[in-house]
């Protein structure tokens, strides 16, 4: 959410010139139902796995989790199998992404055909935006590499009622990475 930049919006504060900043003011949104039409960039880790534009979606690489994970209990997509979309190896589609419409397709089940004139014209308008992000980008420094097993959810709501509340171990934050 754009928090940063629609709370110095609210409070009269123009956004820091000293640094940029990729928030978008919401106050138009949310006080005249103004709506901004800007693409919005989807990573996983440092890998740009799809952007949204307007109504349509590309995706230009697909995976949820590794065959071993999967085999294992963990599953990211819950009752989702949809076939070349929640794939457990990643799979690249970056000379040609998957592309759906969202006003007619929010599940994302039905991709566009790569030989209709509706995808050739939105290829056309979302691959040079993605392209333009990715020369433009800046890279940061990663905030979401510490793990400390303290803090998974051991004992959810509820879980006195079935007798299944677990302990949490020692709190041990260490540098880690994520292989997803």
């Amino acid at each position: 959410m754009d928090l940063f930049t629609t709370s110095l919006s609210l409070a009269g504060l123009e956004p820091p010139s000293d640094r940029v900043t990729d928030g978008l003011d919401l106050l138009p949104a949310m006080l005249q139902g103004q709506l901004t039409d800007r693409p919005i960039f989807y990573y996983r880790g440092n890998t740009l796995m799809a952007v949204t534009l307007g109504q349509y979606k590309a995706h230009f690489w697909t995976w949820t989790n590794s065959w071993e994970e999967f085999s294992q209990g963990v599953d990211f997509c819950p009752g989702q199998n949809i076939s070349g979309v929640t794939t457990h190896t990643q799979e690249e589609h970056t000379k040609l992404p998957l592309i759906f419409h969202l006003g007619r397709d929010p599940g994302e089940r039905y991709p566009l055909s790569f030989a209709s004139t509706e995808y050739l014209n939105v290829l056309h308008r979302i691959t040079p935006v993605a392209q333009q992000h990715q020369e433009a980008l800046v890279p940061g420094q990663p905030q979401l590499n510490v793990c400390n097993r303290a803090v998974m959810n051991w004992a959810p709501p509820g879980c006195e009622k079935l007798g299944k509340c677990l302990t949490p171990p020692e709190s041990v934050p260490e540098k880690c990475s994520w292989p997803h």
